[in-house]
């Protein structure tokens, strides 16, 4: 290499420096300046680790005082550069000397970089351009959205999801019966209106006692982080904002803190908002008169709100009124008649009736086509010939084109959802086990003294008193007493434990206290690994204790849950629940049941119930299991009795005498029948034929495991993360410890702690280990590793080296990869129509186009790395050459642009023409189709096709190849 004083310079491996000056040549040695950062680097010449800055005619630079010129001529003046060109700010003639050339230049072009010596390993080119294809394929995918969630594959569920969270500003009820996974069901919705553009901001509104189980299902299963804001956390905001609720996009919030802030309330309306949840919806009580303080709310915000999901298990729970009144919630001008919705609800079952034949292939009479055509106001003259024929192709068309008209025309059916348990596969019985015990003489005392002492005392206490002995006697005897010794009900769970070593225990009791001291006995006396569950640990402890208690070597055996602990975790890989105590609200217990007792659950879910007789607990007990059979059936109208009956069953908690009780049981019983009938003839059974998604729910499971089942993912995740420099280490059961280290490319990922975090590719193993992370495409770490090398120029330049004595030594290919794609914001979701599109061009020295014969794969197992300086001298060699054919290799790829867009076009036409025409022909004869929806899609065929036209193409990468002899 030849030195002179002024030449500009870059190194090779602090490319960060920026451009270079020689300022000093003494004997072997020369000094670098490198004025953008103040730095100066010794070197030796022989040796020194940097590259000659040298453009070329066509290329654009700028001089240090700030103006930019295009390169028309080099030449060279004493062993330095001058370039001449016409400057862009005055459009004259001018030339730049090699020593003024800007010193902050960047080279982020791929040529530039190759130009420059800065040349990338082999192996990063290769991840990058399967990158590509991974972003183009992931973001032109159907199932985008649905792949990302840690959750099972469930029919109905996808089918809401996939349903639902497409639409521009849906506003539905999710219905589905306890144990059916609405919550599941929302997330998905969220995740896909979020990964759609279509939502940015989520507000979610939950009754206090279930905001811990929101925060922890929207983070673990859907990676969503949402902030939880109580009067803290609204206060802690106010250093970033005057509105709190302005410094988080994903918020969850409790309907009992909103109703008692009312200063909170107004902020949160004040604040931009694109979709609601709301869980627990029946609790939104509304009369003409009074509404409850929780509906106006509600109200309040969803008039404010472009999207909205009510969540209800129990949509007729507080009266039909109310029900309806809640979906005026979610479409005012459809749902503004009562008498009207009334009228229209006679109607459904008709339909389901005459939509039954169509589900079942059974032959339609004339009489039930006219009978159709006559309910729904649809015109079926094209389908009369056909809906019976013989050909069962044509039949099978026809009768889904049926089916999905009178779906659509449904009055219910595009905002409303529900599913029901009996029509859901997948369910397991559940038994009740009973155990008798006697009241230990410590405990009697201790009741004695609280009948003497509670008489002023509220019924409720006393009760809660009644019902936890233990609790009791340590309030009487001091918190240190060992009850667990006098307790008959913990050395029966020893026992039970010790007789059933192979199973997977689940307990669990009212309070956090209890739970630690069951644990403590069982690890003590008989030396059983166990692990606690409680509200005071955090999630981490949380996540600890449950992926100890789902080992299965070496795992715990016993879980021993508090009543809050349990909320949000499903351990339906064990099948023996013991509930040490009883909760006196049903829904309580429904929940407790439902940590086993789920979609997924294998063995039959057996309920152990140690109780001592003659107590409050025993009275308890019986009223659940002879008046509500709560225990061994979902208890769907638990929550309307305890409304009903709670003071009463409280005060025979409290009373011994037999009498009242048997009374109140049979009372009990009879309103639990009464309810169970009424809501099975209140079923909407052609809404839950369009909620469960029949055939292409089932399709669309298939979809999706199929796609899972791809080998090509987890390579290129796993080459991925070796080229980012992260460290991974086989755990066994297909996990993986994932962790960051010092010799990382960048400084850290989104989803990656610093201590690491397991994960796997494998879906069941991931829904049996809570701590364990699901890797897709769209998990938020594999977007980052993604993100960090498309972003980057990581890849971007490449020299290799092909040994062939068949081709003549010194010839060389060159291999260009451009990325045809156009910008437009989120909500026109214009990637599923033009995702960022890779083309590959390779041309031989000649000029010659490969591209279609020799294909990557197969062109790259050939090839072989080569250092980067011997690279850079390769590339200096042939740098004219290569000048042109990058230029022939962008006109070949412009060439297919064309191709491409008008393809993106007549995606965008087919999908939002046809949508836009569907929805407009359906609002004739189904008004929930609202104007703004109309609006929306006909704005966004317009809108996208502006964007289309605006699409670019852009070299992404390059690789020089040089042929050389075999060894």
């Amino acid at each position: 290499m030849v030195f002179s004083l002024g030449q500009r310079w870059i190194s090779d491996s602090e490319s960060e420096l920026g451009l270079g000056t020689v300022v000093a040549v003494e004997g072997r040695m020369i000094t670098v300046l490198f004025p953008a950062t103040g730095e100066n680097r010794l070197y030796a010449k022989e040796e020194a680790p940097v590259t000659r800055v040298i453009f070329n005619v066509g290329d654009e630079i700028s001089h240090v005082d700030g103006w930019q010129m295009t390169v028309s001529d080099v030449a060279e003046q004493n062993g330095l550069l001058v370039y001449h060109g016409v400057r862009h700010d005055n459009e004259e003639a001018d030339e730049i000397k090699e020593v003024f050339l800007n010193h902050f230049l960047k080279f982020n072009k791929p040529q530039d970089r190759l130009f420059a010596g800065q040349i990338d390993r082999f192996d990063r080119f290769v991840i990058r351009h399967h990158a590509l294809w991974q972003q183009y394929n992931t973001q032109q995918s159907s199932l985008r959205g649905l792949l990302g969630a840690k959750v099972s594959l469930i029919a109905h569920q996808l089918y809401i999801a996939k349903e639902v969270g497409r639409r521009f500003a849906p506003r539905v009820m999710l219905a589905d019966e306890v144990g059916l996974g609405k919550t599941i069901e929302a997330g998905l919705i969220i995740h896909q209106q979020i990964t759609a553009g279509l939502a940015q901001r989520v507000l979610i509104v939950v009754p206090e006692t279930l905001q811990h189980q929101w925060l922890v299902e929207m983070l673990r299963r859907f990676n969503l982080p949402f902030s939880l804001f109580d009067e803290e956390r609204c206060v802690e905001a106010y250093a970033d904002s005057d509105n709190p609720f302005d410094t988080a996009q994903l918020v969850l919030v409790s309907l009992d803190f909103l109703r008692g802030k009312k200063r909170r309330f107004e902020q949160l309306c004040d604040t931009q908002w694109d979709l609601l949840v709301v869980d627990e919806a029946h609790h939104l009580k509304w009369d003409d008169q009074h509404p409850s303080r929780a509906f106006q709310i509600v109200e309040a915000l969803s008039d404010e709100i472009p999207g909205v999901l009510l969540l209800t298990a129990t949509p007729d729970q507080m009266g039909h009124h109310s029900h309806f009144a809640r979906l005026r919630l979610l479409d005012a001008e459809r749902f503004h008649d009562y008498d009207a919705f009334l009228e229209e609800e006679k109607h459904y079952h008709q339909l389901a009736e005459l939509a039954a034949p169509l589900i079942d292939n059974e032959l339609l009479t004339q009489a039930q086509l006219e009978a159709l055509t006559t309910l729904s106001g649809i015109t079926l003259h094209a389908s009369l010939n056909n809906v019976n024929s013989e050909d069962e192709l044509a039949r099978t068309l026809t009768r889904h084109q049926l089916f999905a008209e009178l779906l659509d025309c449904h009055g219910t059916g595009r905002v409303m959802f529900r599913n029901t348990r009996s029509a859901v596969p997948g369910f397991k019985p559940r038994r009740l086990h009973t155990y008798a015990m006697p009241l230990p003489s410590q405990y009697k005392t201790a009741l004695r003294v609280h009948t003497m002492m509670s008489g002023q005392q509220p019924i409720e206490k006393r009760a809660m008193q009644l019902l936890y002995p233990e609790a009791l006697y340590q309030s009487l005897e001091g918190e240190g007493i060992q009850w667990t010794h006098y307790d008959p009900r913990v050395q029966w769970l020893l026992d039970f434990l010790l007789a059933n070593k192979q199973e997977k225990v689940l307990v669990i009791c009212a309070s956090a206290n209890t739970a630690l001291a069951i644990e403590e006995a069982a690890r003590t006396e008989e030396g059983i690994r166990g692990t606690v569950f409680h509200e005071g640990m955090s999630i981490i402890e949380r996540d600890k204790a449950g992926a100890y208690f789902a080992q299965e070597e070496a795992g715990a055996q016993l879980m021993v849950c508090s009543e809050i602990g349990s909320e949000g975790r499903n351990f339906q890989f064990a099948r023996h629940l013991v509930l040490f105590d009883l909760p006196t609200n049903p829904d309580l217990l429904e929940q407790r049941i439902g940590r086993l007792d789920r979609i997924g659950q294998r063995h039959e879910v057996a309920i152990h119930v140690p109780y001592m007789e003659h107590t409050a607990q025993e009275r308890l007990l019986q009223w659940y299991h002879r008046g509500l059979n709560a225990f061994e059936a979902p208890c769907s109208t638990g929550n309307a009795i305890y409304q009903k009956h709670g003071i009463a069953l409280l005060e025979q908690l409290v009373d011994e005498n037999e009498e009242p009780l048997l009374e109140l049981i049979e009372t009990t019983r009879n309103d639990h029948q009464q309810l169970l009938a009424e809501m099975e003839a209140g079923r909407d059974r052609l809404l839950e034929m369009h909620s469960s998604g029949g055939e292409q729910a089932a399709q669309l499971i298939e979809e999706i495991a199929e796609h899972e089942g791809q080998p090509q993912f987890i390579n290129q995740t796993l080459r991925l993360f070796d080229v980012l420099g992260l460290q991974q280490d086989d755990i066994g059961e297909q996990i993986m410890l994932v962790k960051p280290t010092e010799q990382m490319l960048v400084a850290s990922l989104p989803g990656l702690n610093p201590d690491g975090q397991l994960v796997t590719f494998d879906r069941d193993t991931a829904l049996h280990r809570d701590e364990v992370a699901l890797l897709s495409e769209e998990h938020p770490l594999v977007e980052a590793a993604l993100d960090a090398i498309l972003s980057a120029e990581t890849g971007s330049t490449s020299v290799a080296l092909l040994r062939n004595n068949a081709l003549p030594a010194g010839s060389f290919f060159l291999e260009c990869l451009f990325v045809v794609e156009t910008s437009a914001p989120p909500q026109y979701q214009i990637s599923q129509y033009l995702p960022a599109t890779p083309i590959r061009v390779l041309l031989d020295k000649n000029g010659n186009d490969l591209s279609n014969k020799v294909a990557f794969e197969t062109f790259n197992h050939q090839l072989s790395a080569v250092n980067r300086h011997i690279g850079s001298k390769l590339v200096n060699a042939s740098q004219t050459q290569i000048h042109s054919l990058i230029n022939q290799s962008q006109e070949l790829a412009k060439a297919q642009v064309a191709d491409i867009v008008d393809q993106a076009r007549l995606r965008a036409q087919n999908k939002l023409g046809a949508e836009f025409s569907r929805l407009t022909a359906l609002k004739q004869r189904n008004p929930a189709i609202r104007d703004d929806e109309l609006d929306f899609w006909q704005s966004q065929q317009s809108a996208v096709q502006e964007y289309l036209d605006q699409a670019q193409i852009k070299l992404d990468a390059l690789r020089f190849i040089v042929i050389a002899p075999t060894k």
